[in-house]
């Protein structure tokens, strides 16, 4: 019997190691030889990630025991935490989650067999709960996501597929006239406004558009 951990951040994340230290804590307050903990940093939108799929595919085998710190860093989506959960089970390779206090209850010397499938059955009713509010909070992550991308372009705050615009076409527009009062030439105006030349008539296009210039 081996004992692996997983630990997963996004990218956007700094680093890895509350998750880490929270397996190796629990690893040391249980005796557990553990081997290693693999480690990913991408999105738990899904589950094609090359630490995972190593660990999943060739490292795990019946009776090894997998530990996560949170239910989340398995995944965000609670159809597919089933099927990796159900997976798992399949292959007789148990999984804790050190969130869900009934996930690392050993059953194994449970005597009662009414307990042990009472027990059993909390479990995977609270492991569902919990895939239910990772799903639903990565739903309202990537609401709010969308609906801010969407106020900053009726602001005219984003440009092209979500790159930020370098300033507002007000501000653009602003200093723009000084080009076509005559008092600097464009390669200035594109040198103090620090900006690509793409950039640059790609906002002159749009200040003309604005303006009815042909």
């Amino acid at each position: 019997m081996m004992y692996y951990g997983y630990h997963r951040v996004s990218t956007k994340e700094q680093n890895l190691d509350r998750g880490v230290k929270g397996i190796e804590d629990f690893c040391k307050q249980k005796n557990y030889p553990l081997q290693k903990i693999f480690l990913d940093k991408m999105s738990g939108k899904t589950f094609d990630r090359p630490r995972y799929t190593v660990l999943k595919e060739d490292v795990l085998r019946p009776g090894d025991t997998l530990i996560l710190y949170e239910l989340d860093r398995l995944g965000r989506n609670k159809k597919e935490i089933i099927d990796e959960l159900r997976y798992y089970e399949d292959h007789d390779i148990r999984i804790m989650f050190l969130d869900i206090p009934t996930s690392t209850i050993d059953l194994s010397e449970e005597s009662d067999s009414m307990n042990k499938l009472i027990t059993d059955t909390i479990n995977k009713v609270v492991i569902e709960i919990y895939a239910m509010q990772a799903e639903t909070e990565l739903q309202r992550k990537e609401k709010r996501q969308r609906e801010g991308i969407e106020a900053k372009k009726a602001r005219g705050e984003w440009d092209d597929y979500g790159r930020h615009r370098v300033m507002t076409p007000d501000e653009f527009a602003k200093q723009y006239k000084k080009v076509e009062q005559g008092k600097i030439g464009s390669l200035e105006l594109m040198r103090q406004l620090k900006m690509k030349r793409s950039t640059y008539f790609k906002y002159v296009s749009e200040y003309k558009e604005r303006h009815c210039y042909e």
